[in-house]
């Protein structure tokens, strides 16, 4: 069994809790307009077997161990190679490596079942509560992260929830009010982290030939996500980086 893997991060500190391989999968079955990593959408040839992928995180266990940190699988949407990840993740699991799963949600719920029991942490990017402005904002429904946060919910599975502030779209404080009632139906739910887009990620759609859709936005003000990140502490008493 062989993967298709962009690239690895080996002292990630962004993606869960701890000093973290970040592991990025190739394959996106969303196309969202603000992307940062453009570059993953599609799955190339495999470059890893399981051996290989194990072999290399297990080296860093010590740094995993003495941070309570792990491995992540990113993307790119990593559920599009379920079969592998679900081997890797049960294979970290064998070797005491804490694992998490960064997903834009757009999964089966049978698919998730697979790799779900071998997972400690999802980080989902909730992308928008609205369906329709999730569809114009990534070309995709809401409806399979949505279907996915309720079974995480029933598994009673660790979720970091994530919302990129992006001007014009996810920026409004009536939205950010919103998200704070629908973060308190779930006790899943252990931290929100307030992401604000940058431009960071337009060289890469330059890189492959594309011009990237959000050029004219803005990046979001840092000093206006720390507020709106009060706003939702105070009013909503929920954990918010």
């Amino acid at each position: 069994m062989r993967a298709c893997i962009h690239s690895i991060e080996t002292f990630g500190t962004l993606d869960g809790p701890g000093i973290r391989n970040v592991i990025f999968f190739q394959g996106c079955p969303l196309r969202c307009l603000y992307c940062h990593n453009p570059d993953t959408r599609f799955i190339k040839e495999p470059n890893y077997n399981l051996k290989e992928l194990l072999d290399f995180v297990v080296k860093y266990k010590p740094y995993f161990k003495a941070s309570n940190g792990g491995v992540t699988a990113s993307g790119g949407e990593p559920t599009m190679q379920a079969g592998f990840l679900t081997e890797f993740f049960k294979a970290c699991k064998e070797n005491d490596i804490n694992t998490a799963l960064d997903t834009c949600g757009y999964v089966d719920i049978d698919t998730a079942k697979l790799i779900i029991p071998y997972t400690d942490i999802v980080l989902l990017d909730i992308k928008h509560l609205d369906e329709n402005i999730c569809i114009k904002l990534t070309g995709k429904t809401n409806k399979k992260a949505l279907e996915l946060l309720e079974y995480l919910e029933e598994e009673k599975k660790d979720v970091y929830l994530r919302q990129v502030l992006i001007p014009e779209w996810t920026s409004s404080i009536d939205y950010i009010k919103e998200l704070g009632r629908f973060i308190n139906k779930y006790k899943c739910i252990k931290k929100l982290e307030l992401l604000p887009y940058h431009k960071i990620g337009e060289t890469k759609w330059n890189n492959i030939g594309l011009e990237p859709p959000f050029k004219d936005v803005p990046p979001f003000p840092y000093k206006r996500a720390k507020e709106y990140a009060s706003i939702l502490r105070d009013e909503f008493d929920l954990n918010v980086v």
